[in-house]
């Protein structure tokens, strides 16, 4: 006689908690509070007569019958995920959805992007562009390029590249009366920033650069898009604070210059975010390829590295 099998919701969260060793990491990632998980996994423990976890003062811990279970359980939900997604990717192989941020969409994945569809002609690019954390659930996307600290929980991250932050001007503001020859000659020009998490790199590097406060405090044009801010200084509307991921193309191509040599490492990084049944799927296992190598190596993405 075959053994019924416990509540599937119990499962999952006892897959979850053992794993991250928290009723709270297990809430988080599977979107439900921590008195929910507690309860199912109270409520498994009853179903099936075993206690599975210890709730001690300083945390949990998993009883014997609760290590024993563990690694049978987790290899049952892993096979779940790569079912999944090897149905999902059978469904839509040839399609890859990849949500970004629009300046980073505009300013250097989309320049770089043929060599992609080169490598890989038979898979379909899609690229949404948003400022919005995506629900990949509901939405339809197969990975996510995001700027934070990696930390999206339930999802995996792999870090791409960081950010080094410097003003960016026109050539044409190199010259003239109020010519850029020193950070203080900043005072004679409209300081163009972007708003958001980034909208304090004006004042950081001020003050890294030894200005005085008041320096903060002269005229400004605020975007709330990067690419903006950078297209506003090939115009000569001013001297923007920029991010090298947005304006090394424009550097090299001479529409934008350098003005001084002071560059601040940013604690802030790009990473690619997938969910973790659609992370080994063909199509996104070639695109995290190519992106990897392409972000290290800017110049000469190696294509023959890539998984075919």
């Amino acid at each position: 006689m075959a053994t019924r099998l416990p509540s599937l919701n119990g499962l999952k969260a006892f897959e979850s908690a053992a794993r991250h060793m928290s009723f709270t990491q297990a809430a988080l990632e599977l979107n439900v509070t921590q008195t929910a998980v507690s309860h199912q996994i109270r409520r498994l423990e009853d179903e099936l007569g075993v206690r599975l976890f210890l709730r001690l003062k300083d945390g949990l811990a998993l009883t014997r019958e609760g290590q024993a279970y563990f690694p049978d359980v987790r290899s049952a939900f892993q096979a779940l995920r790569y079912a999944t997604g090897q149905l999902l990717e059978t469904d839509s192989h040839h399609v890859l959805t990849i949500s970004t941020l629009v300046s980073f969409a505009s300013k250097w994945l989309l320049p770089r992007l043929a060599s992609f569809q080169h490598a890989f002609a038979d898979i379909d690019v899609r690229i949404t562009a948003s400022t919005e954390m995506v629900d990949f659930r509901k939405g339809g996307i197969d990975a996510a390029i995001r700027y934070g600290t990696g930390d999206w929980h339930g999802l995996r991250s792999d870090w791409l590249m960081s950010d080094e932050v410097f003003p960016v001007c026109s050539p044409e503001l190199l010259k003239g009366p109020n010519a850029l020859k020193d950070p203080s000659d900043l005072a004679h020009h409209t300081l163009l920033q972007v708003s958001g998490m980034t909208h304090d790199d004006w004042n950081l590097w001020l003050t890294a650069a030894g200005q005085p406060k008041k320096q903060a405090e002269g005229s400004r044009l605020t975007f709330d898009l990067a690419m903006m801010a950078v297209q506003a200084a090939v115009d000569g509307l001013g001297v923007c604070i920029g991010r090298s991921t947005y304006v090394d193309d424009d550097l090299k191509a001479g529409r934008l210059v350098v003005p001084f040599d002071l560059r601040l490492k940013s604690d802030l990084g790009f990473y690619l975010v997938t969910p973790h049944e659609l992370a080994n799927t063909r199509k996104v296992v070639a695109f995290r390829t190519w992106l990897l190598d392409l972000a290290g190596q800017p110049d000469t993405p190696k294509v023959d590295a890539f998984l075919r």
